[in-house]
């Protein structure tokens, strides 16, 4: 078995790097996280004419038709250089649509995200915490095109410039995935500030929002297998992002340890600074290797796919928090300030670890999977 990647995920990793890089340094990332936006409409649109917001999206809608190790690939190669954009949230939006929509809803809206046209995203969590079925509360009365929706979804990822919702509700047959436009009436989406300021989130609220049938994406009982689905997809996307962040910091922080220089030598000679930093190393590559494994089983092994989702988010989470602490540590008091980089990434490492399930909700997971 060639656990290796291909020629053509080799070449789709090293032309987002290209392009990451660039895009700008760490200083335009600090520029376009400060505008109301938070991204840059120019390179979303480059995003887009390189297939890479298309990514999911099958080729005859005008898509690339690749995998998640590829998107995985793509998602790790934006982490490193911690990419303001909507990326995930597209993409996440874009694979409940090509593997749940209709002919009609995919024509309908795959080509626009393809073409960047079209920011869409998923609301699937509420205020309550619970992550899954249970978690969701939004109602929906009425049947066919009479339903309605109501209720609030938090943590929505792009909320503030979407224009399309993958919605998780829930009626008296269980929980189904709803498509929700901007514009409907009865729809607001602020967003609100995040620690993590390369990052948007905000609160999809729903009063008498009006359905139509061909805005159902998943019917109970269908709509809960494809929530857990999706819901697994955010947490190996999350984790693909992470595993990138953690390597840049590591990298950045070994270039700090070769340079700095205290009794004469460089910091990097001393035991106290390089053993830390090969512990970082092995945890980033065993993040790595739980993160693809479980990007493959999302497109090659569903049935092991719960399991290795959890193991790779619960992991990830914990490993690049510590990653993240330590290279603020090991930068000493420079590390802490504003005008230096080490801070953005433990502020993305702070952001990553609620994403779609902390570290204990994905351990607790996994016990129940164990049979414990």
């Amino acid at each position: 078995m060639n656990f290796g990647f291909t020629e053509e995920q080799e070449l789709l990793s090293a032309q987002a790097r290209r392009l990451v890089q660039g895009s700008g340094s760490l200083a335009e990332v600090r520029r376009v996280s400060r505008t109301a936006l938070g991204y840059e409409p120019a390179l979303w649109r480059q995003l887009a004419q390189l297939g890479f917001v298309g990514l999911l999206v099958p080729e005859r809608h005008g898509g690339a038709g690749l995998g998640w190790v590829d998107v995985a690939v793509l998602l790790e190669a934006t982490g490193r250089g911690l990419l303001p954009s909507p990326l995930l949230s597209n993409l996440l939006a874009s694979a409940a649509l090509a593997e749940l929509g209709t002919a009609q809803q995919q024509a309908e809206w795959l080509p626009r995200i393809a073409r960047g046209e079209l920011i869409a995203t998923v609301a699937l969590l509420e205020r309550d915490q619970s992550i899954g079925p249970d978690g969701v509360n939004v109602r929906v009365t009425g049947s066919d095109d009479e339903r309605v929706l109501d209720g609030e979804k938090a943590f929505v990822h792009d909320a503030g410039s979407a224009a399309l919702f993958v919605v998780a509700a829930r009626d008296e047959r269980g929980v189904g995935l709803y498509l929700v436009e901007r514009d409907q009436p009865g729809v607001e989406a602020p967003s609100h500030a995040l620690i993590d300021a390369t990052k948007r989130m905000g609160t999809l609220r729903l009063s008498g929002v009006r359905i139509a049938r061909a805005a159902v994406l998943a019917e109970p009982p269908r709509g809960e297998a494809a929530l857990a689905r999706l819901l697994d997809a955010g947490a190996v996307a999350v984790a693909a992002e992470a595993v990138g962040a953690a390597q840049a910091v590591h990298e950045l922080t070994v270039e700090y340890a070769k340079t700095r220089r205290q009794f004469g030598v460089a910091i990097g000679k001393f035991q106290g600074v390089k053993h830390p930093l090969a512990e970082m190393h092995v945890e980033i590559e065993t993040a790595k290797s739980l993160m693809y494994y479980a990007a493959w089983a999302l497109d090659a092994a569903p049935a092991e796919l719960p399991r290795a989702a959890s193991m790779a988010k619960a992991y990830v989470s914990d490993a690049f928090a510590r990653i993240g602490i330590d290279a603020i540590q090991l930068h000493g008091a420079i590390g802490y300030t504003e005008e230096y980089a080490a801070q953005l990434y433990l502020k993305r490492s702070k952001w990553v670890r609620p994403q779609f399930g902390d570290a204990d909700h994905h351990y607790e997971r996994l016990a129940r999977l164990g049979g414990l």
